[in-house]
């Protein structure tokens, strides 16, 4: 479905990952571009230290999403998810150029990065909204820890081997209790990384639904589930031979204590992200989960016979 978004994108803000001189030249042409059409290039403060790229305006990426009309990421999907915590409570579309291995999120190839830009500041593109989510945990009846996260958010042992103990409650309704490895709660944007290496299904992201999957559960009957975008997850640390961490989007672990609460929900603000026009969810899993990867060898096989 395509979309004109009701403000022109006039302040463009740039963030680029960290450690590859590809990104420094794919901004660099960005950067060129954006001058060319008369539009206004901010630097987010840390990548404008990646490279050499003149006379620039900079940001921290706590406020660019304040001043910028349209945000680009470079980099891979990992870049994106910490630009979209930052960025999702201001409203600004987030647009991403793949420099990473992956890509669902960065979805525009380097080599197609000006054509494919373009047709995005011209207004022709594809918007695409994604819902984020909340944990808090509650030790003793005070909350402790609050984040946010696009992808997951991940109950697990840490570095330890052992199995942990706790209990799930979804919408004050007792499910179950379990040993396992953890178990990973996760958006339909984070249905496609680690929950889905984890056996858990994919889900389309206009959906309004949470996943959770068990980590090599203790039982073979157990298995992901579904739920609805609005239901409230509560999970109880039972007594452990280890502490067990909960880690947002792969962010550094909080460790919970026995008898602490997991508390997850849906997170009030959405990440709106803008795809070119050609843009296909299925198209997207074809390319990046090689779903046609036999057929199409052999169509190449018979095609050189």
């Amino acid at each position: 479905m395509q979309h004109h978004f009701q403000k022109s994108f006039r302040n463009i803000g740039l963030i680029g990952r960290p450690g590859k001189s590809s990104v420094v030249d794919t901004l660099k042409s960005i950067y060129d571009f954006l001058l060319e059409r008369g539009l206004r290039p901010i630097f987010e403060q840390e990548t404008a230290e990646l490279g050499d790229f003149g006379d620039i305006q900079t940001s921290s990426l706590a406020l660019l999403g304040q001043v910028a009309d349209l945000v680009v990421v470079v980099g891979g999907d990992g870049s994106l998810l910490h630009a979209a915590r930052a960025l999702a409570k201001y409203n600004v579309p987030v647009v991403g150029v793949n420099r990473g291995r992956l890509g669902f999120l960065t979805d525009i190839r380097p080599s197609e990065v000006l054509q494919k830009f373009g047709q995005v500041l011209d207004g022709d593109y594809v918007l695409d909204q994604r819902f984020l989510l909340e944990t808090e945990v509650r030790s003793q009846g005070q909350t402790v820890y609050r984040e946010i996260a696009m992808n997951d958010i991940v109950l697990h042992s840490g570095k330890s081997v052992h199995m942990i103990d706790f209990e799930l409650h979804i919408d004050g309704a007792y499910v179950y209790r379990q040993h396992s490895d953890g178990l990973i709660v996760a958006s339909p944007t984070g249905s496609t990384a680690y929950a889905l290496s984890g056996g858990g299904p994919i889900v389309h992201p206009n959906m309004d639904a949470i996943v959770l999957v068990p980590m090599h559960p203790h039982t073979l009957s157990s298995r992901p589930i579904v739920v609805g975008g609005q239901s409230e997850i509560k999970i109880l640390i039972r007594d452990n031979r280890v502490l067990p961490m909960v880690s947002p989007d792969g962010q550094s672990s909080m460790t919970l204590q026995i008898g602490d609460t997991l508390h997850i929900r849906k997170h009030p603000f959405k990440l709106t992200l803008l795809h070119p026009p050609s843009y296909n969810f299925y198209a997207a899993c074809r390319t990046k989960l090689r779903w046609n990867q036999d057929f199409e060898a052999a169509d190449d096989e018979k095609n050189e016979e």
